[in-house]
């Protein structure tokens, strides 16, 4: 056989031909059960059509080949309903012929012919020429460790290689390795005209061998992160070690409203799309409220105003302008530092819980003069309780609306005072001072008509895309994916279609990164809602897909992820992949992480620009409002003061690609899982910004193991249902199977305190004393300092010095000499603690004197004053 054919063409002719018959194949006949010399030696060849009898005889067989076994002669023949049935089942027409042979053959490829006679090789008459011949092995059926499909019928070719210079790695040596090569292949060619068309296309070929050269060595640059120098490689590199590089964050402000005065209940709404609320920067000769489509607007974008949104509604009211702070009768007053409670002057019904103030000295506290007013003295707090009271002593206020009582009559009046409360994570940072000596009480005031704003300016494609390209490529040309099949052409190539890639560029930017914001989340305090957590930020993009032609209301909606490898294979999702220059690709899926747009289709952006630390704006910088909302405008056209008393923070630029080689490599190192009593505690003060220290311990409760976790919290707050749950839920990623959990409150010792102390005889003894008594109290002192039993002082296990205790008394003016009588847990005489200078404080215990005389159990502290006036 000198030709091989995959398909059964000649086959089929011979089939329908009307008289030319033909071997179809040979089976071998091996029974287990037969005896050893009869095995292998029955042939039952199969033909394509029935056989007449007498048709062939033993002289028309002929069985060739052999390496061991030779000469194998055929001893008779005889049709199928004569003898054995064969391997297969038998068909209805006589076209199987059984062979026996003289003995079995070897494990070589033997031919059976068809042959007029011995003497003549050609086909009996009747048969066909090709189809008369057939290879077959007599050990077909013997075990094999091996697969009994033939080796290569069609092997390719070895090609050699060329002599290649591999050193040519740019333009002008790929051009002279080529002409040195046409010198050898054609001597007779030695033009060197740049005008000559081999030239020119040896020129053209050097200047594609160079620029694919510069891609092979930028593909081997970008595959390591050591050495990569695309910001892209560098942050994919680092996901792989779950290191999230992150793209920067744009800043957040408080910004104040100032209504008119006939203002009450005006909805201030963000607004959505192209018509979504802005606010602008300080832009000279420019109204407080301008429309999006007029010149002023124009104006404000040719100046290159920073452009803020609104991020929530709100309601204004007049009266919320500006709230003045009640002093109860009171002189220079002052709202100490920690202060997390004020009362404000007057009836103020639609203040709620919720509502974000702004606490801003407005006059200097000594001249009061506004001039004098310390910018830096400005705090933002989200009201966590509003309440009414009313003031039925301090009659003589003026400018105060009186109010007859329905209680006592008239006389006397009652003056309307509302109390204010705040989160203790907006604890005032300072000391601010609300009334003057002479009892001025508008030295500071309460701003109300609060909105958080963030920076970005909001771009929605309506007729133009910001992409480019914008139009998703037809899938035009496939790829045949490697099989294996190489040696064997009659098994048919898997051709895969190989979408096209598609990345398109956005063309505007910067684009904004902001980390999620949900105002309805409780509890929550205005340091955090201006907080931006930066790992936390996303793209603020979103893209409409939509048939060619179609309308971006009809359009289905794609939207942005950090990654997508966790993302469904029909996810409308994508991420977005920010080079080193600002310019920001899209990427989206394979339709198995993640889904890829339809060919054809059109992609529109709704998206924001503006990002990193050029939105950290400073205070009173913001002063105009850009809507299209006709309420708004007519209500806040006149007289409408808009600014930013504070300045805008979370603004961060994006990480560096030398930050990332520095972090990402040590990044796996960061524990994950929570195995010693240790990592409980670590992951406690990791899981709560709130909690100070934790103290672990595994018990045996009788079927498992259970961990303990006794928490301290700032301030000696109480450990809540509310705080146990949150905690509960983000230690439940560490916590081990097989591991219980039980959170517990610390173990408090009560201490007993005694102290002797001599006074000045220049210092009122009484005045020592309250001094004394303040700086040993569990409260915060005026000057912003704790005090000496402050429950951040102590957590578990922290041992009492007595010598702390002199000092702190020794550094009180008036004081001469100091003696502590007492110093043991309280209810227990004993003089150790006193005689060692220090008290110990077991592992989950937590030394406490609060010295209340309501909850005398908390720790007492006795003074006994001697000397003095």
């Amino acid at each position: 056989m000198n030709y091989f054919c995959c398909s059964d063409t000649r086959r089929n002719t011979i089939r329908d031909h009307p008289y030319l018959n033909g071997i179809d194949y040979v089976e071998v006949l091996d029974n287990e059960s037969d005896p050893y010399h009869e095995r292998q030696t029955t042939l039952f060849v199969h033909f394509l059509k029935s056989l007449h009898p007498g048709t062939l005889n033993i002289s028309n067989l002929k069985i060739e080949g052999g390496e061991r076994i030779k000469n194998i002669k055929v001893v008779s023949i005889a049709a199928e309903n004569e003898a054995y049935y064969p391997l297969s089942p038998p068909t209805e027409e006589q076209n199987v012929l059984m062979v026996k042979v003289s003995e079995a053959g070897d494990f070589s490829t033997y031919t059976l012919r068809l042959v007029k006679d011995r003497r003549n090789d050609a086909p009996p008459d009747g048969f066909d020429t090709v189809l008369s011949t057939v290879d077959f092995s007599f050990k077909v059926l013997c075990p094999g460790d091996f697969d009994c499909k033939p080796a290569c019928s069609c092997p390719t070719e070895p090609k050699s290689s060329p002599q290649i210079n591999y050193l040519a790695k740019d333009y002008t040596s790929f051009r002279q390795l080529m002409l040195d090569r046409m010198a050898l292949l054609l001597p007779g060619w030695k033009e060197r005209n740049a005008a000559d068309i081999g030239i020119v296309l040896v020129e053209l070929l050097a200047y594609t061998a160079d620029y694919l050269s510069y891609r092979q060595d930028a593909i081997a640059t970008e595959a390591y992160l050591e050495t990569a120098r695309k910001r892209i490689s560098i942050k994919r590199h680092a996901r792989l070690v779950d290191y999230f590089m992150h793209d920067g964050c744009n800043g957040r402000a408080w910004l104040h409203v100032q209504v008119p005065p006939e203002v009450n209940g005006l909805e201030f709404k963000k607004g959505q799309g192209s018509d979504i609320t802005k606010i602008l920067t300080r832009v000279e000769e420019l109204p407080a409220v301008i429309r999006p489509d007029s010149p002023e607007f124009e104006k404000a974008m040719n100046a290159e105003a920073k452009v803020f949104e609104l991020m929530h509604d709100i309601t204004l009211h007049a009266a919320h302008n500006e709230m003045t702070f009640y002093t109860w009768c009171g002189k220079n007053c002052c709202l100490p530092k920690g202060a997390t409670s004020a009362t404000i002057r007057g009836s103020f019904p639609h203040l709620k819980p919720g509502n974000i103030l702004v606490l801003a000295e407005k006059k200097g506290p000594e001249t009061g003069m506004p001039e004098d007013a310390d910018p830096l003295h400005r705090h933002a707090v989200r009201l966590t309780k509003v309440t009414q009271l009313y003031d039925l002593a301090c009659d003589e206020i003026p400018g105060s609306p009186l109010y007859s009582s329905p209680l006592y009559g008239s006389p006397p009046h009652y003056f309307p005072v509302t109390k204010i409360q705040w989160a203790q994570e907006d604890a005032l940072p300072f000391p601010l001072c609300i009334s003057t000596p002479s009892g001025e009480q508008d030295v500071s005031v309460a701003l109300g008509n609060i909105v958080l704003v963030d920076h970005g300016h909001t771009i929605v494609d309506e007729k133009k895309s910001s992409l480019q390209p914008f139009v998703v490529p037809d899938i035009t040309t496939t790829f045949v994916t490697d099989t294996g099949n190489d040696c064997n052409h009659c098994e048919p190539e898997e051709r895969t279609p190989v979408l096209p890639r598609f990345r398109p560029r956005l063309v505007n930017g910067p684009l904004t990164y902001a980390a999620p914001f949900d105002l309805g989340m409780e509890p929550i305090s205005a340091a955090a809602l201006i907080k931006s957590e930066v790992q936390l930020a996303i793209p603020v993009i979103t893209l409409h897909e939509t048939a060619a032609g179609g309308s971006v209301p009809d359009s289905q909606v794609w939207k942005p992820k950090l990654d997508l490898l966790n993302s469904a294979s029909n996810a409308k999702e994508f991420t977005v992949e920010q080079e080193s220059n600002g310019i920001a690709y899209i990427r989206f899926g394979d339709n198995k992480q993640g889904a890829r747009p339809a060919s054809g289709t059109q992609l529109f952006a709704s998206c924001r620009i503006g990002n990193g630390i050029n939105g950290n704006v400073g205070a009173n910088t913001l002063a105009h409002i850009v809507t299209n909302d006709a309420a708004v405008i007519a209500g806040l056209q006149q007289e409408v003061v808009v600014w930013n008393p504070l300045a805008a923070q979370g603004g961060t630029e994006a990480e560096t690609i030398a930050e990332v080689k520095q972090y990402a490599p040590v990044a796996f190192r960061r524990q994950e899982r929570a195995v010693t009593a240790a990592d409980y505690e670590e992951f406690a003060r990791r899981c709560n910004a709130d909690v100070q220290k934790a103290a672990a311990t595994f018990r045996w409760t009788g079927s498992w193991k259970t961990v303990f976790l006794s928490i301290d919290r700032f301030g000696g707050r109480e450990v809540d249902p509310g705080f146990e749950k949150d905690l509960r839920t983000c230690l439940e990623k560490y916590r081990l199977a097989g591991f219980d959990l039980e959170i517990d409150v610390p173990i408090y010792v009560s201490l007993e305190l005694n102290m002797e102390v001599c006074v000045h005889p220049q210092y009122i003894a009484g005045d020592v004393k309250k001094a004394l008594w303040v700086l040993f109290s569990n409260q915060m002192l005026p000057d912003g300092q704790p005090g000496v039993f402050h429950p951040n002082n102590f957590s578990f296990g922290q041992p009492v010095y007595l010598s702390r205790l002199y000092a702190a008394a020794q550094s009180t003016p008036g004081v001469l000499s100091v003696k502590i009588t007492r110093f043991q847990r309280q209810g227990l005489d004993n003089s150790d603690a006193r005689s060692a200078g220090r008290l110990k404080i077991g592992r989950r215990e937590i030394a406490r004197l609060d010295n209340d005389p309501d909850f005398p159990e908390r720790g007492v502290f006795r003074l006994t004053m001697l000397g003095g006036r």
